[in-house]
């Protein structure tokens, strides 16, 4: 096995060898490493990979259907290193965080589109499932272990970096929150919501059968500008693409725009530009989306919250404004009555 430090490891792999490649660290998670050598961008996926389905969702983004609406691979073969899988692309440039009124929210709007209305039999296969809902159950999995661990460790009601006493795994100051839910812990809370949803939302059961090829992880940070003359958006991360219901693409900026993190405007705007594409995951233009995309932003939101608990534990700080709405839109959710019927995607 390689023992080079990951990053260095996968630089030199992008560089054909070369083992002093400089290169730019470009994220380093538990579900993947990337780095940028020149104009070359290396991924190595998570170890526990499905690798049979990455090598299908790679030669599936090297196909020509998908010209213009995914970032083509360099090549469409899966490598390795230091046995874990390792991909080659392109570089495309990132939206910039530093200026969200520029964000390119209609063209991420016609790029779910086109991607939900390609053709699934005419694509490499199988098809592997969208991992929405397995994503949903891992971060359920992430907070479970973090809070028994905190439970295991005697650390339950220990003191909050502001000396706030706090229950295990929500040291975050949500652990209580207001309202409907007073005196409830955060975990308790986003569980809670969890259990209204469908079996198979939480990864429990088999989704229903048929839907789109969807990505499986839609956000602003999954679109980069395309190398070539046109420079267009692009999205990127196929790790999770798949057939499934295309309303989950649209979960996260739904489930935003609930939250109150997202604007009107830029939801109109993506809304809008998804629906004028011919999008089929929304309803016709000047309908109520939400029939459509309840069950999905309701999912991502608790999603998000699980794994902002969890990481609050893990690193022993207090949840970011952000993470703590999204908490505080789980304890809605947990009112709700439990949704038990496996919804047909649209």
């Amino acid at each position: 096995m390689n023992q080079e430090p990951l990053p260095a490891a996968l630089a030199a792999y992008a560089g054909a060898g070369e083992r002093d490649a400089p290169y730019e660290l470009l994220a380093e998670r538990e579900d993947g490493t990337v780095v940028r050598c020149g104009e070359i961008v290396a991924k190595a996926h998570a170890g526990d990979s499905d690798r049979a389905g990455l090598a299908v969702r790679m030669r599936i983004a090297a196909d020509e259907a998908l010209a213009g609406v995914l970032l083509a691979p360099l090549h469409p073969e899966v490598g390795y290193l230091g046995g874990r899988p390792v991909s080659l692309w392109p570089y495309g440039a990132p939206v910039d965080p530093e200026r969200p009124e520029d964000a390119p929210w209609e063209a991420a709007g016609r790029l779910l589109a086109a991607l939900h209305q390609v053709p699934v039999h005419g694509l490499p296969g199988p098809v592997p499932p969208m991992r929405g809902p397995a994503k949903l159950a891992r971060a359920l999995r992430r907070l479970s272990r973090a809070t028994a661990t905190d439970a295991v460790g005697g650390r339950d009601g220990a003191r909050s970096p502001d000396g706030a006493r706090i229950p295990a795994g929500a040291r975050s100051g949500a652990a209580l929150v207001p309202g409907p839910a007073e005196g409830r812990s955060a975990g308790d809370l986003v569980r809670a919501a969890a259990r209204t949803l469908p079996a198979w939302v939480r990864g429990e059961a088999p989704a229903p059968r048929g839907g789109a090829l969807c990505h499986g992880d839609l956000h602003l940070g999954q679109l980069v500008r395309g190398p070539g003359p046109d420079g267009g958006w692009r999205l990127i991360d196929v790790d999770d693409l798949g057939i499934g219901t295309p309303a989950w693409d649209l979960a996260r900026p739904a489930a935003w725009y609930a939250a109150g993190l997202l604007d009107t405007g830029a939801w109109v705007r993506f809304l809008d530009s998804y629906r004028a594409a011919g999008g089929p995951a929304a309803g016709p233009p000047g309908s109520d989306p939400w029939p459509e995309l309840d069950l999905a932003a309701r999912a991502l939101t608790v999603q998000t919250a699980a794994l902002a608990l969890a990481k609050s534990a893990e690193n022993r700080r207090r949840l970011e404004d952000v993470e703590r709405l999204m908490v505080e839109s789980c304890a809605r959710i947990a009112s709700l009555p439990p949704d038990l019927e496996a919804r047909a995607p649209s």
